[in-house]
């Protein structure tokens, strides 16, 4: 779901925002966004404090330096922030690779992790060889 702001910097700023994040009725936000220190540092920190718990998924994001980088992690750890990567979000949510899915979980590790695919692959054939 995409919720247009208003020219807030904050994501959380924004009422209709948070009116969103609140009607997923979870307690737990996944967040990246396209500069580490503010566009995942603000709504993080303000989502935090508002009770959730909150991962920055810190290799879906970029920044302008890598002291900017490293003084927002701070912040992060700081402030109760877990930090993690994209890799680290997939395997806590695959879980098993005998979910039916498993296969298209694999595409995105593949994505995130080129040789990643050869992994994919071997486990496929060996399905294949277990059928």
């Amino acid at each position: 779901m995409a919720v247009l702001r208003k020219g807030e910097v904050n994501a959380w700023d924004n009422e209709d925002f948070r009116n969103a994040v609140k009607a997923t009725g979870r307690a737990t936000l996944i967040m990246s966004g396209v500069w580490t220190s503010v566009c995942v540092m603000l709504p993080a920190l303000d989502t935090k404090a508002a009770g959730f718990k909150v991962y920055a998924v810190i290799d879906a994001s970029g920044d302008v330096s890598e002291m900017s980088s490293r003084t927002t992690l701070a912040r992060f750890t700081q402030a109760g922030v877990i930090p993690t990567s994209t890799n680290a979000i997939l395997s806590e949510l695959h879980r098993t690779w005998t979910r039916p899915e498993a296969s298209e979980i694999g595409k995105l590790y593949g994505l995130t992790s080129p040789s990643y695919a050869a992994v994919l692959e071997r486990y496929e054939r060996s399905q294949d060889v277990a059928r």
